[in-house]
């Protein structure tokens, strides 16, 4: 009576572990994003001599106060303000807006102006300060 032996060694490797601990990091990483606030950040510094051209300017004060071109103006009517600007620049394609947040604005600020720039087509510049 032949018994054959086996001595085949399987050589094959699982996958369903390494996909599972990705999938743990990838829950992981997306809870604690959630946790990360910016509140307040400070201009950032530059030491570059390079000067943007700017057509309008929109600058947002710690207290909650927006202003376009110098003039008082509300959030809500920004977008309206800064679409009559777009429609009177003379280069509309290269209409720049400049970006003003004094320190201790909360991003969330910015980022609306910043949201607003970019549904009009329009280029945005956050404003730095020189380097001391």
């Amino acid at each position: 009576m032949g018994l054959k032996k086996r001595s085949k060694v399987n050589a094959e490797f699982s996958m369903s572990s390494l996909t599972d601990i990705i999938f743990l990091l990838l829950i992981f990483f997306m809870l604690t994003a959630n946790f990360v606030r910016v509140d307040n950040f400070e201009l950032p510094k530059s030491d570059s001599k390079t000067v943007a051209p700017m057509s309008m300017t929109v600058s947002i004060e710690k207290s909650g106060k927006y202003m376009l071109n110098g003039n008082d103006i509300g959030i809500g009517s920004i977008k309206k303000a800064l679409q009559l600007e777009l429609r009177k620049a003379e280069n509309r394609q290269n209409a720049t807006v400049a970006i003003v947040a004094e320190v201790g604005v909360p991003f969330e600020k910015v980022q609306a102006v910043m949201n607003i720039v970019a549904g009009l087509n329009a280029k945005a510049i956050l404003a730095t300060q020189p380097k001391s």
